[in-house]
C-alpha cells in the first residue's frame, strides 16, 4: 500500500519518494505538537458547538486528543513513514484512536491550522525571550548599582574621549535591552490575532464561529480577511527583525567584554565558569561566550534577510514557500535564550577591575573638553575655545605637561588646570541623564522603574 496523504483523492498514484523528502517539515515543525492540540481541542468544541459533530464525537475525539498529549510528552508517540507534519500525524493518531476523528478536519485547512500553530507558538516564544531579556537588564542594573563611584574612559571611534561612571556604561546596556523588551511585545501584539476559521483562503460554508475560537485560543481578535489570514507572515518577519536587533544588542556587549577582557584593557577578569582555555596555550583565558554573541548576530541577521526575500513577490494566498517561516524563526528564538541566559552568567560573575579602569581615564587630556566648557563659561566662543584647548593639548602630544601648559596657560591657569586631575572630569557631568554622579542617581531610579514595568506586563501576558 502506497503513503497515504491529506490529499490522496485526488491522485491515482502515491508520491515520489523524491517529493516527500524534500517537502516534509515534520523534523521540525514537531514542537509545535502542543500548540497543535491545543487549537485541535478548540476547533472539535467549535465544531460540537456549531452542530457539526455530536457530543459523544467531540468527547471522544477530546479523549484522544489528550492521549496524543500524554504520548507526546512521554516520550512513547510513534511517528509513521505517512507522517509529511505534525498535523498529519496528529490527525492520524487521533483517528486511530477515535473513528470521530476522521471529522477532526472539518471546516480546517492545513494553511489556517498551521498558521494559528505557528502564532500561539510565536506568542509564548516572545513573551519567553522578554522574560529572558528582563534577567539580563536586571544583572545589569545590580551590576550598576554595586559600582559605586567607579569610572571608566568613555570611547569614540574606539579612542579614549571623556571618562564615564561605570554604572553608566552598564546602564546603556539595559536602555537598549529596554528597546528591544518593546519591539518584542509589539511584534507579539500583531502577531495576537487568531486565523483559524479561514479555510484554505476562503472561509467555509459552515457555520463556524471564528470570534468564539479566538477568544477561546486566548486571541485577542480574529482575522479581518480570509486570503490575508492564511498568507500572512508578517509576524514572523517583524519577530525575526525584533530578534536580530536583540541579537545586535547582545553582540555589542559580547565585544565590549571581549575588548575588556583583553590584556591592553585588563578591565575585566571573567569568571574560569564562563571562561574557556586553549589546547595548545596554558595561559590562555578566553571570552568565548561574548565572541559567540558577537558571532550570533550575523546567523540572526542572515534569517531575516532570508525570510524577506521568501517573502517577496509571494502571491496571495497560501504558498508552500511559507513553509520556510518555521526554521529561521525556532533558530533564532534557541539561540538568543541560550545567549540571553549565558551573557547574564558571564556578567553577573565579572570582577571589574576598577583601578585599572580609573588608570586608563585619568589621562589628563580626557578633560580636554572640561577646559573648553571652562573657557566657554568666560564668555569664549565655544569653536575658539575647541581652537585654544586643541593647541595646549597639541603641544603637550608634542612632549609638554598638559597640567602645566594649562595652568602656565594665559586664558586658562590654575583655576582651569584643576579640572585635569584624576577623578575631577567624571563628576561634572551634570545634564539629565549624563554620566556624572547626580544624573546618574536619577537614571538609577528611572531604569529601576522600567524593570519594575516590564516584570508587570510580563505578569499581564503570563496570566
Amino acid at each position: 500500500m502506497g503513503v497515504l496523504t491529506l490529499w490522496h483523492g485526488r491522485f491515482e498514484g502515491g508520491p515520489a519518494e523524491e517529493l516527500l523528502a524534500f517537502t516534509v517539515s515534520l523534523p521540525f515543525d514537531r514542537r509545535l505538537a502542543a500548540v497543535d492540540i491545543t487549537g485541535s481541542r478548540v476547533h472539535v468544541r467549535g465544531l460540537a458547538r456549531a452542530g457539526i459533530v455530536t457530543d459523544d464525537e467531540a468527547s471522544s475525539v477530546l479523549d484522544a486528543l489528550d492521549r496524543v498529549a500524554a504520548e507526546m510528552a512521554d516520550g512513547t508517540f510513534t511517528f509513521e513513514p505517512t507522517d509529511e507534519d505534525i498535523h498529519t500525524a496528529i490527525e492520524r493518531r487521533v483517528t486511530e484512536l477515535a473513528p470521530a476523528g476522521a471529522k477532526l478536519h472539518t471546516g480546517r485547512s492545513r494553511n489556517d491550522q498551521v498558521a494559528t500553530d505557528l502564532r500561539l507558538w510565536t506568542k509564548n516564544a516572545l513573551a519567553s525571550i522578554v522574560e529572558r531579556v528582563l534577567a539580563l537588564q536586571t544583572v545589569l542594573l545590580d551590576a550598576a548599582e554595586a559600582a559605586g563611584d567607579a569610572y571608566l574612559p568613555g570611547y569614540t571611534h574606539v579612542q579614549r574621549a571623556q571618562p564615564v561612571l561605570l554604572a553608566h556604561h552598564l546602564l546603556a546596556h539595559g536602555w537598549a535591552l529596554a528597546r528591544d523588551v518593546d519591539r518584542l511585545l509589539d511584534a507579539r501584539r500583531r502577531t495576537d490575532v487568531s486565523p483559524l476559521g479561514a479555510g484554505a483562503l476562503a472561509g467555509s460554508s459552515l457555520p463556524l464561529d471564528p470570534d468564539w475560537v479566538a477568544s477561546e485560543l486566548g486571541f485577542a481578535a480574529r482575522f479581518e480577511n480570509s486570503l490575508d489570514a492564511v498568507g500572512d507572515r508578517d509576524f514572523v518577519a517583524e519577530s525575526l527583525f525584533a530578534l536580530a536587533l536583540l541579537g545586535v544588542h547582545l553582540s555589542r556587549i559580547g565585544e565590549e567584554w571581549v575588548l575588556w577582557a583583553s590584556d591592553e584593557f585588563g578591565f575585566i577578569s571573567l569568571d574560569d565558569a564562563y571562561a574557556t582555555g586553549s589546547s595548545m596555550m596554558p595561559n590562555k583565558k578566553n571570552a568565548d561566550i561574548a565572541e559567540l554573541a558577537r558571532g550570533k548576530a550575523g546567523r540572526l541577521v542572515g534569517h531575516v534577510a532570508g525570510f524577506l526575500t521568501t517573502l517577496k513577490g509571494l502571491p496571495l494566498a497560501y504558498n508552500r514557500d511559507l513553509q520556510e517561516d518555521k526554521e529561521p524563526l525556532f533558530d533564532a528564538v534557541d539561540q538568543l535564550s541560550l545567549a540571553l541566559g549565558a551573557l547574564g552568567g558571564m556578567v553577573r560573575t565579572t570582577t571589574f577591575r576598577t583601578e585599572r579602569m580609573a588608570q586608563a581615564a585619568d589621562s589628563s587630556t580626557a578633560g580636554a573638553t572640561d577646559l573648553a566648557e571652562h573657557l566657554v563659561t568666560k564668555g569664549v566662543p565655544f569653536r575658539d575655545a575647541h581652537a585654544i584647548v586643541g593647541a595646549v593639548v597639541r603641544d603637550a602630544v608634542d612632549g609638554g605637561d598638559l597640567l602645566a601648559l594649562a595652568r602656565d596657560h594665559p586664558e586658562l591657569g590654575p583655576e582651569a588646570a584643576v579640572l585635569l586631575e584624576a577623578g575631577v572630569s567624571v563628576t561634572r557631568r551634570t545634564t539629565p541623564g549624563g554620566a556624572g554622579p547626580a544624573p546618574l542617581g536619577a537614571q538609577l531610579e528611572r531604569f529601576r522603574a522600567r524593570v519594575e514595568q516590564e516584570r508587570f506586563w510580563l505578569d499581564a501576558l503570563q496570566s
